[in-house]
C-alpha cells in the first residue's frame, strides 16, 4: 500500500498562484507514472499534468504554460506549481501514482478555488 497526502490547496483570486504538494509513503523513483488530476463538480476527473513512463512531462492543453509539475525524489514528493489561475481551474485536485504491477493509488484530494 502507498499513501499519498496532498497539501497546498486553498482559495485564491484569479491571476494568483498556488503550489500543491503530494507526499508519498514509498520511494517514487520506482513509480511508473506520477501525476495530478482534478475534478470539478459535475465533471469527470481529468488529467492535469504527469510524469510519464518515459520520464517526460505532459499537460492538459488548458494549463500548458501556466502549471508546472516537478518532483523531489529524495523527499518522495511531487509538486504542482499553478500560476495565472483562472476560475475554471476550480476543482478538487488529486495526486495519482502508478507502480509496476499494482493498482493506481490516489490521494484524498485538495480543494482549489479560484475567485473571479
Amino acid at each position: 500500500q502507498v499513501q499519498l497526502v496532498e497539501s497546498g490547496g486553498g482559495l485564491v483570486q484569479a491571476g494568483g498562484s498556488l503550489r500543491l504538494s503530494c507526499a508519498a509513503s514509498r520511494s517514487i523513483r520506482i513509480a511508473s507514472t506520477m501525476g495530478w488530476y482534478r475534478q470539478a463538480p459535475g465533471n469527470e476527473r481529468e488529467l492535469v499534468a504527469m510524469f510519464t513512463t518515459a520520464g517526460t512531462t505532459t499537460y492538459v492543453d488548458s494549463v500548458e504554460g501556466r502549471f508546472t509539475i516537478s518532483r523531489d525524489d529524495a523527499k518522495n514528493t511531487v509538486f504542482l506549481q499553478m500560476n495565472s489561475l483562472k476560475p475554471e481551474d476550480t476543482a478538487v485536485y488529486y495526486c495519482n501514482a502508478k507502480f509496476p504491477y499494482e493498482y493506481d493509488y490516489w490521494g484524498q484530494g485538495t480543494q482549489v478555488t479560484v475567485s473571479s
